[in-house]
């Protein structure tokens, strides 16, 4: 959520925001329409109830019984315009924070303008893609053939985007979540969080997934909570309501968990394969930071990601995210994106964003710079440290044989028992 000064101070700068990400700038003008008569509300009650502490002293210096019931009488009335007033204020207050909700963070002024995913700006590479002697198979057909993935009792048990990982398959995916959070932990200095995968609304505010993606996540109506969609909302939400002590931040978290998404307007894309599906595995990096880091900390945290991906060997490019692909909460964010061999394209991997202080404003996370400091917002990050499921899908396209054998990453080989190469059936 934005500060309502910014509307106040430099309106001009939320309209031009809005512009660049390619929305309707008429809000602004509502958020300004509804503050300024909360603003006279507020002031006129004010001017009210100092009128009633005048006529409350009147009452108390008049001796003339008729004069002091005339008096009364009037504090009465304007006692009674001033729980209109209350009534009236908080309507105002609430219609101005859900208002509030729908309106996305801006984005820094670095942030390249463009309207969508194909104006996103390469930053850098790592690797060239292998070159294979013969055709390169997607991921689907390599664990089809191998018998790790079963897609068409998947879907049989859940339905579209269904599938179930089998033996070596399985194996490879836990292997895979275990050694990316031993890394994060003993190498880039973060805490394992295992965090609750149901969610309440509030929760899900503070991080932004709703009121505006709300359609995306799964949502049970009996007990009013949500699945979590990314380890995102969960473990932000842990700090929710919290006034951080001097000296404790960055706080630095990770955290495995299965995710749930609707995929709803998703279209026809990746409809085959484990890339976009209803339910995922991820390993989440959260971090919370003092605002004059926070910039640092997210190119810390985009080198987190990379690492994973240098240390599995598999080709990747960085993209910078324009307005109009940033996302609706974030200030600034890049995605890496991996090379699929056998499908000749990049796929996105991780988005690892910086919110500053917009999220951070819905959940009300504080922290003191100082022990007499008075509280400020933190900033908030966070970053895929990979989603699993696209890095088991990576493997197979980067390091499949010609006889349809899967190579191991030399990095996951003891958490596959020392197996060397994938042979399936």
């Amino acid at each position: 959520m934005l500060d309502i000064k910014r509307f106040r101070d430099n309106p001009a700068e939320i309209r031009d925001s809005l512009q660049k990400r390619g929305e309707s700038t008429e809000v602004v003008e509502e958020v300004l329409r509804r503050d300024a008569e909360l603003r006279q509300i507020k002031a006129n009650t004010e001017q009210v109830n100092a009128t009633i502490n005048k006529l409350s002293k009147q009452v108390r210096d008049t001796k003339e019984a008729a004069a002091k019931q005339e008096l009364i009488a009037k504090s009465r009335a304007m006692g009674e315009e001033i729980k209109q007033a209350e009534a009236d204020r908080s309507r105002l207050e609430n219609e101005l924070y859900q208002l509030m909700l729908t309106i996305p963070n801006v984005p820094h002024s670095s942030v390249p303008v463009g309207k969508d995913e194909n104006e996103n700006v390469e930053v850098r590479r790592w690797s060239e893609p292998k070159h294979f002697d013969f055709e390169p198979k997607p991921h689907w057909e390599i664990g089809e053939n191998l018998g790790i993935v079963d897609f068409e009792r998947g879907v049989k048990v859940f339905g579209n985007r269904g599938y179930a990982l089998v033996g070596q398959g399985a194996r490879l995916e836990r292997a895979l979540f275990n050694w990316m959070l031993d890394v994060h932990v003993s190498d880039h200095g973060y805490t394992e969080i295992y965090p609750p995968y149901l969610v309440k609304r509030e929760a899900a505010l503070g991080t932004g997934q709703l009121p505006k993606f709300a359609e995306e996540m799964y949502y049970d109506p009996i007990q009013e909570v949500y699945l979590n969609p990314t380890a995102e909302v969960p473990v932000t939400n842990l700090h929710a309501q919290e006034i951080l002590e001097p000296g404790v931040l960055p706080i630095k978290y990770c955290a495995f968990t299965t995710c749930f998404r609707t995929e709803t307007g998703s279209g026809g894309r990746d409809k085959r394969g484990v890339v976009r599906v209803h339910q995922f595995n991820k390993v989440e990096m959260v971090k919370f930071v003092e605002p004059s880091t926070s910039y640092a900390e997210l190119e810390s945290l985009v080198s987190n990601a990379e690492d994973i991906l240098q240390r599995l060997g598999l080709p990747y490019r960085v993209l910078k995210m324009c307005t109009g692909d940033v996302g609706f909460t974030a200030a600034m964010k890049f995605d890496p994106e991996v090379w699929m061999a056998g499908q000749n394209k990049y796929v996105e991997i991780s988005s690892c964003s910086n919110f500053e202080d917009f999220q951070a404003r819905r959940a009300n996370i504080r922290y003191r710079p100082a022990l007499d400091a008075k509280p400020e917002f933190v900033h908030t990050l966070n970053g895929s440290g990979l989603a699993v499921g696209r890095t088991w899908a990576a493997i197979l396209e980067n390091y499949q044989q010609a006889d349809g054998s899967v190579i191991v990453p030399e990095v996951l080989r003891p958490y596959m028992g020392g197996l060397e190469i994938i042979t399936g059936k």
